[in-house]
Formats: C-alpha cells, sequence, structure tokens
C-alpha cells in the first residue's frame, strides 16, 4: 500500500503511509503530515522536496528515488 509521488511543479514528495481517512494535518518544518482521527499518519509531504534530498543524500548517501529529482 506505501505510495511514493513526487510533483516537480510543486517541489513536493508525497508518502502515502495509509488509505485511511485523513482527520487533520500538521505542519512540521517542511513536512505536512496528515493524521487520522486515532492520531495515525496517513500521508506525509515534503515541501521543497529537492532541498530534503539533497541534505539526505549528503547524509546518509540516499540515491535518487525519481528522475525528475535529479540534483545539478
Amino acid at each position: 500500500m506505501p505510495q511514493l509521488k513526487y510533483e516537480p511543479e510543486a517541489d513536493v514528495l508525497s508518502w502515502e503511509v495509509s488509505d485511511a481517512p485523513i482527520e487533520y494535518a500538521s505542519e512540521i518544518g517542511d513536512m505536512i503530515v496528515h493524521f487520522t482521527k486515532d492520531n495515525r499518519p496517513v500521508l506525509i509531504e515534503v515541501l521543497r522536496a529537492k532541498d530534503f534530498m539533497r541534505k539526505a543524500e549528503g547524509a546518509v548517501g540516499f540515491k535518487r528515488i525519481h528522475p525528475e529529482m535529479a540534483i545539478a
């Protein structure tokens, strides 16, 4: 079920971790986490995804997960 999607026009990386209904969302830095009424995460959105990936690559050698996010 987990689904990862990148939206290049918005530079947003979305990770759908559940298909449960979303009750509310919280913005945490450059991330928006959507939760169920039982406080379980449903969707995680990373804003400024290219910057996030740049930092992740430097920190842990993370491989690029989407060609449109290639860092020049």
